[in-house]
């Protein structure tokens, strides 16, 4: 956690950024909670419940001010066959337990893999998403009455045109007054709120989820419970670091997992679904003016006084509004200039991008996506290491002798070039390998190291092995096999 002062600078540098954002994004995610609940197969309470309580305990535990957290359709969908075959009691349960387990990957600073997520992978990602949010919209696009269009066409006007008006008041919120008073003052005959699924009018209440406490009730939430703590952990972490980057600011990734999984925890006991960050929501929330900690708070606040206080009057405002806002957000989270660099970027780069969004898009799984790209990022910067290697040799004046200079790094990737640059029939009485430039990483490149000294000890050579450092020496000292009795036949597995 920062320091007391910097944690009280989280929470009141930006008071009235904060305040009017999270009043923003509260209104963004009614229909958006509604949406994944009815998308998990449980009452809309059990979504709107786990929103307010989700961005509540992570604007307080979290590591990333300024960043949303709520009900999500990324842990909505991994639910929906453990409710259907078992209740909503076990999915409570199940949503306790993936708390557990996101707190126990913060305790064991599992946020640090971040840094083996690539630019490319991250771009794919922003993009994919991107994508899916506008892929959300479309069915309140199709199909709907004519004043649907013109309504949104307006919304987006008032997003796009207000802040030449001013930037005192985000303009998604004048969205949403100027498009709701329109309807209602017009009598206008349009998909409303009220129409995604009923609200409810109390204040969630503590609760033990109702469930035999067993062993066999453990089997058949743990797996449920695992996807979704790594997906959310994944997509909160991913949507951090985008955060980061519009802010220009560091946040606690660790912290983070840990806040999230404090956050689950607590709204599995009141009645709520698991959720994690919203990149779209998050993005709502910093072009609105939030920051700080405050803004995720006052997002949960505002959302349990606007569905439990104002209901009747949320009900009323058109979804043309809401989807004029998440328009904008699709077009202002697509990173475009990746377009562009497709041409310009390394080949490899641009198919790790692509193959993330096409994941993505494919699947509606973040996670598989990012797998995807992170195994191909890896892959080609294996390759790409491999083929730096160089293997050069110099004979002695009396060609009985040749020494073999290794430049590179040597791993299961460059093994087999490592082994395929000797020549083993050449008549030598000694051959020197030089290590001085290289760098021995793993099992396989022990393994080819000694298969190069085995097969020049057995046409009559004598080995030296020089200049290798210390870390190298390290594991060729604990795995390699040349000095021990049979060591040609137990490599080769005569």
């Amino acid at each position: 956690m920062p320091s007391l002062s910097a944690y009280r600078e989280q929470w009141f540098g930006n008071i009235r950024g904060d305040l009017l954002a999270g009043l923003v994004v509260a209104l963004a995610l009614i229909p958006e909670a509604i949406a994944f609940s009815i998308i998990a197969g449980v009452d809309p309470k059990v979504g709107l419940y786990a929103s307010f309580s989700i961005a509540v305990v992570v604007a307080i535990t979290g590591g990333r001010p300024g960043m949303i957290s709520a009900a999500t359709a990324a842990t909505a969908v991994l639910m929906v066959t453990l409710v259907k075959q078992h209740g909503l009691e076990y999915l409570l349960a199940a949503t306790v337990l993936a708390g557990v387990l996101q707190i126990g990957a913060g305790l064991l600073r599992l946020g640090d893999l971040m840094r083996f997520v690539s630019r490319s992978v991250m771009t794919g990602f922003v993009n994919a998403l991107a994508i899916l949010i506008l892929m959300a919209q479309l069915p309140e696009l199709i199909g709907v009455p004519w004043l649907t269009y013109v309504m949104v066409a307006a919304g987006l006007a008032i997003i796009y045109l207000f802040p030449y008006l001013t930037k005192a008041i985000p303009s998604p919120l004048i969205c949403i007054v100027t498009l709701t008073t329109v309807s209602l003052a017009l009598g206008l005959e349009l998909r409303t709120v009220g129409d995604m699924g009923e609200l409810p009018d109390t204040l969630p209440v503590f609760l033990l989820p109702d469930i035999p406490l067993t062993f066999e009730t453990l089997r058949i939430i743990f797996p449920y419970s695992a996807g979704v703590a790594a997906v959310g952990l994944l997509e909160s972490l991913m949507t951090a670091t985008i955060v980061d980057e519009l802010t220009d600011r560091p946040s606690d990734k660790n912290q983070e997992c840990i806040g999230q999984g404090l956050a689950n925890t607590a709204t599995g006991f009141i009645g709520g679904m698991a959720g994690c960050a919203m990149i779209g929501q998050s993005i709502i929330n910093v072009k609105s003016g939030g920051r700080g900690r405050l803004s995720c708070f006052c997002a949960g606040i505002f959302l349990l006084f606007l569905i439990v206080v104002l209901g009747d009057w949320v009900k009323q405002i058109p979804m043309a509004a809401l989807v004029a806002i998440m328009i904008m957000v699709s077009i202002g989270t697509f990173s475009w200039s990746s377009i562009k660099d497709l041409r310009r970027h390394p080949r490899s780069s641009s198919i790790v991008m692509l193959a993330t969004v096409v994941c993505v898009v494919a699947t509606h799984n973040l996670a598989i996506g990012v797998l995807v790209g992170v195994l191909l990022s890896g892959l080609f910067f294996a390759w790409k290491i491999a083929q730096l290697l160089r293997v050069t040799s110099t004979l002695s004046a009396d060609g009985r002798a040749r020494t073999y200079r290794v430049e590179g790094q040597i791993f299961f990737a460059s093994a087999s070039t490592f082994s395929n640059a000797f020549d083993f029939k050449e008549a030598l009485d000694h051959v020197t390998i030089d290590v001085g430039r290289a760098h021995i990483w793993d099992i396989s490149s022990v393994a080819a190291l000694d298969m190069v000294v085995l097969k020049f000890r057995r046409e009559g050579a004598q080995v030296e092995i020089v200049g290798m450092n210390e870390a190298s020496e390290t594991i060729v000292d604990k795995l390699a096999m040349h000095d021990e009795p049979d060591a040609l036949d137990r490599l080769t597995g005569h």
